[in-house]
């Protein structure tokens, strides 16, 4: 062992989650070590090249999982400052009241969550706040009580703005998709760059790091330090496992041992999971914190797939096309009259990533599809299934066994926006379904509730089992929902971040 840090408060994880406590912590005189396994992504050309960041995966972590049969694959996954954020397309959807309670979906029931969504509201406004979302209030008839957004409403370019009043004229309610990016006469945004799976060059995207962790890090405050390419290897207890001492961090070739009063774990689902598992001990042989033995499991994240729609004679010159969703097939009180899921506007596919596609059609036309289509994300809730878990095996490999579920209803959400859109006049349609490397909307893997025999965390994100102990990344869901979980993870950390602060610093004022 190296060298031993002190802090009162270590962070795993430069997410929106980590982020979002260490701004939490702001003023209460507390000092923070926040601790990355990854670095910065560096603003560069690369940053929207196409074929280095989507072919040759420039940016991604490099692993090699297992799957539930043993398989080796490839996840999209990314270990950075700003974590998974740095990639995603700046979608910023709140769950809607009813993905609060347990309902009854195609395939079986979902899993309540400890409160209802007005207690998450206000939080939601302050996420809002923090990733500047663009959006219109009041148009989509599944969202729950809220005010105004930060920033008004992304213009649909020409040809989005035809296919919403084309799905209009058929009774559905197209809206304007919530957005974090900083778009708009003074914004910069460059529309025609690459979004969806890309760094921003010009940091106009509503990330982790560009809206919440490199503010602060720019005021250069003592209480405040970035650790990047540190890898947490396990955490250590006291003698009777109810106390976290120490994390072991991996940096470089030196092991450092750095002890705090308080430990915030945010390294997203598969990730904080695997770091409980890998901190068993004789007090915690089956995983740190994991007396209700789901340490793991539950795993989420969507029936994904992407539907490009196109008339053989137009082409689609739209420059920045997510401004589009539709929540007629969420709730079951649409044409469906059951929960099928719900549809937006993805960023603009490329021939470069179509040619990388198993589909014989989408591989050979690659080019004539990409000029045409104007592309949709589906997605559908999946069911949060103890078999669907994160383990490791004996050489310390991550293995992610994922049945899949739900998947009827998301076939027919596919069925029924294909012919949607092939009414509003795009009357070809090509289907990508997305497999188990799909795990972007990772969660439910340290499951939140009140009752500890039946969840590892407690409603604020405290594990129930070890009292310094806190996890606000999506591991803490009970259900997926059927939208992106970013927004829902940044409020629960700010929440779970209010009440930190007060635990630890009574005497603080409330966080700004």
């Amino acid at each position: 062992m190296s060298e031993t840090l002190h802090a009162d408060v270590v962070v795993v994880g430069s997410g929106l989650g980590g982020s979002a406590v260490a701004k939490s912590l702001a003023g209460t005189g507390l000092s923070v070590l926040v601790l990355e396994r990854g670095d910065f992504v560096k603003q560069e050309a690369q940053n929207w090249d196409v074929a280095e960041v989507a072919v040759r995966r420039r940016y991604d972590a490099g692993e090699t999982w297992l799957d539930g049969e043993g398989r080796p694959f490839t996840p999209r996954a990314y270990y950075n400052v700003g974590g998974a954020t740095k990639f995603y397309g700046g979608s910023a959807l709140r769950f809607r009241p009813s993905d609060f309670a347990a309902r009854e979906l195609d395939a079986g029931r979902t899993v309540a969550w400890p409160y209802g969504y007005a207690e998450l509201e206000p939080w939601y406004e302050r996420a809002e706040a923090l990733l500047e979302v663009h959006g219109q209030a009041g148009e989509d008839p599944t969202e729950g009580p809220r005010g105004s957004y930060p920033r008004g409403p992304l213009e649909h370019e020409p040809v989005i703005a035809r296919v919403a009043e084309n799905l209009a004229a058929q009774g559905l309610h197209p809206f304007h998709l919530p957005v974090a990016v900083d778009q708009g006469p003074k914004g910069r945004c460059v529309k025609g760059s690459p979004c969806d799976g890309f760094p921003c060059k010009v940091r106009a995207k509503g990330d982790a790091e560009n809206r919440i962790l490199r503010p602060l890090l720019l005021r250069k405050e003592p209480w405040l330090q970035l650790r990047t390419s540190s890898l947490v290897e396990r955490l250590e207890t006291d003698p009777a496992g109810r106390r976290v001492i120490a994390a072991l961090v991996r940096q470089g070739g030196e092991l450092l041992r750095v002890e705090a009063r308080t430990f915030v774990v945010a390294a997203g689902a598969v990730n904080s999971a695997v770091l409980l598992l890998r901190s068993s001990s004789d007090r915690w042989p089956s995983g740190l914190a994991n007396s209700s033995g789901l340490v793991g499991r539950n795993f989420m994240a969507h029936n994904n797939t992407v539907v490009m729609a196109l008339s053989p004679f137009r082409r689609n010159p739209t420059a920045f096309q997510k401004t589009l969703a539709v929540h007629d097939y969420y709730t079951g009180n649409g044409p469906a009259g059951k929960a099928l899921g719900a549809v937006q506007c993805r960023g603009k596919v490329t021939p470069e990533t179509l040619r990388g596609r198993r589909d014989l059609m989408l591989r050979g036309f690659a080019a004539p599809i990409a000029r045409r289509s104007v592309d949709f994300w589906l997605m559908t809730e999946d069911l949060p299934l103890p078999e669907n878990r994160v383990t490791l095996d004996a050489g310390g490999r991550i293995c992610l066994a994922r049945r899949p579920s739900n998947t009827a209803a998301h076939r027919e959400l596919v069925r029924r926006f294909a012919s949607h859109v092939r009414r509003a006049g795009l009357p070809v349609t090509f289907v990508d379904e997305r497999g188990v490397d799909a795990i972007q909307h990772q969660c439910g893997t340290l499951r939140f509730g009140t009752d500890p025999r039946r969840s590892v965390l407690d409603p604020w994100c405290r594990s129930h089992d070890v009292e310094n102990l806190w996890v606000v990344d999506g591991s803490f869901m009970p259900s997926s929902a059927a939208v992106n979980p970013s927004l829902t993870i940044l409020a629960q950390a700010l929440r779970a971040g209010a009440h930190l602060r007060a635990q630890l610093a009574p005497e603080a004022a409330p966080a700004p």
